[in-house]
């Protein structure tokens, strides 16, 4: 019986401790900064391969002309 108690007791320190939120909190910022990068990412990636792709273009017509 008084290892339940004890068992419980340190269960109960362990949920009142407020160390643990910290880490927690600092855990959900990152995944958010990981999700609005990630999310970001394929608009960027769409935006530099149009940009290149336009640099290409431009390229070729310039130098197809002389």
């Amino acid at each position: 019986m008084k290892d339940t108690l004890l068992k419980l007791s340190v269960k109960l320190q362990i949920l009142l401790d407020e160390k643990g939120q910290d880490l927690i909190e600092y855990a959900l910022v990152v995944a958010l900064i990981a999700f609005a990068a990630t999310a970001g990412m394929g608009t960027l990636a769409t935006d530099i391969n149009t940009a290149f792709s336009k640099i290409g273009t431009a390229l070729t017509t310039a130098t197809s002309a002389t």
